[in-house]
């Protein structure tokens, strides 16, 4: 394989660029979008976060989005009306219960390998994406909260992070901003960072770019077929109608992957999962004063937060299993907004940015990563929230498996 496909333009799918370029693949990029990074990825919580490893294949889950299914502004909202693609993944969903604490220690062990890499590549390319590295505070409400969150550290701890449990006096200390009335406790990861995705994965684009990757920006993929051997991409771009062979593809479509891997044979079961955020502009002394830059993770609320550079505070949060509806909802924005007035009461949320976004989510909570039943067909999809903590290693995980699949064929 030498000329090689990538759809879609997010993190995984720059990320996976620069891999195969690095190991000497000639490689395009098709994206619907005018530039790269412009949905899910564009303004999430901000997060580089082993700590929040923990899948949500429990019943708790499973008895939370029963109880607050008619409370428009929950964290974690699901639509009554069914349809079977929704099943089937609710199905999957629960089926993945005893899986738990496998695919938890999993996903760190996969976090913490990707947070390497990931600083492999910004310092190769010098990037500046508002990043900090302060840790990341977890929030708990409770003493169940606290108690849930030791049984985790253990499950953690097996996969090799170091997150310790902190006391008020501690968070403080760590983050003197912060209004505690009405937490109990927390936990403390100092490794774990934050910063801008879409400035990291735009400027990691930009570079891809500069060292030969083909970009094919405003490009709609009408079909994808395979003659047996390879596959075939259909697009249309700036109304004309092409096909073009390669001698692979990567699918790293996001929420759109399932039907491209449908075309191709393949079930990827991908349910979207909105999440909104809001980014706040610091415009005045006070909120810069009293913004927080230690990145945070409220345990009940569902809620992170991201301090991006001297003006900026990002907030984002909340679950919402509704389809493929990327509507911003004002009672889904409002408990953003309340959230930032109670635990950063000096912070002006006069003007807050709203966003929302499709998190691509299998039922495992686990990324598929790795070959289609067609010769050529790869797919590096499915991180749900965990994009960014989990690009850097899953591109390099195709890219090896790509590269091997050559070496067998050759």
């Amino acid at each position: 394989m030498k000329n090689l496909a990538v759809i879609g333009a997010g993190i995984t799918g720059i990320t996976t660029a620069y891999q195969l370029l690095e190991k000497g693949y000639t490689v395009s990029v098709f994206d619907k979008n005018r530039y790269a990074a412009m949905e899910t990825s564009f303004a999430n919580g901000g997060q580089l976060s082993a700590c929040n490893a923990e899948v949500w294949n429990s019943w708790s889950t499973i008895s939370k989005g029963i109880q607050w299914m008619l409370k428009k502004d929950a964290p974690l909202l699901f639509s009554p009306k069914l349809n079977f693609h929704k099943i089937s993944w609710i199905v999957d969903f629960i089926s993945n219960i005893p899986n738990h604490k496998k695919n938890t220690i999993l996903t760190a062990k996969m976090a913490i390998d990707s947070r390497d890499e990931f600083r492999r590549i910004l310092d190769k390319e010098n990037i500046d994406l508002d990043l900090e590295k302060k840790g990341i505070m977890h929030l708990c409400e409770c003493n169940a909260s606290l108690e849930h969150g030791r049984k985790i550290n253990q499950w953690l701890t097996e996969a090799g992070l170091d997150r310790k449990e902190i006391s008020k006096d501690e968070m403080l200390s760590i983050e003197p901003t912060l209004n505690l009335t009405n937490f109990v406790g927390g936990f403390y990861t100092k490794s774990d960072m934050s910063g801008d995705i879409h400035k990291f994965t735009k400027l990691l684009a930009d570079a891809c770019e500069r060292k030969g990757v083909k970009f094919f920006y405003e490009t709609k993929i009408i079909k994808v077929n395979h003659n047996k051997k390879q596959p075939i991409l259909t697009f249309k771009k700036s109304n004309e109608i092409l096909k073009q062979n390669y001698d692979g593809i990567v699918v790293c479509a996001g929420v759109n992957s399932k039907f491209i891997a449908n075309e191709l044979g393949d079930n990827i079961n991908i349910y979207p999962v909105k999440g909104y955020s809001i980014t706040i502009l610091l415009n005045d002394n006070i909120s810069v004063k009293n913004a927080p830059y230690v990145s945070l993770l409220d345990d009940k609320a569902k809620i992170v937060s991201s301090r991006l550079g001297k003006n900026r505070f990002r907030i984002a949060g909340t679950a919402e299993f509704n389809g493929y509806n990327k509507d911003i909802r004002a009672d889904r924005i409002n408990p953003l907004i309340k959230w930032c007035n109670k635990l950063f009461p000096e912070v002006s949320t006069e003007h807050a940015i709203p966003w929302a976004g499709l998190r691509p989510m299998t039922p495992s909570m686990v990324p598929k990563v790795g070959s289609g039943k067609l010769p050529g067909v790869f797919y590096n999809t499915g991180h749900g929230h965990l994009g960014w903590t989990l690009s850097a290693f899953t591109s390099q995980q195709i890219s090896n498996h790509i590269i091997r699949k050559d070496n067998i064929l050759n």
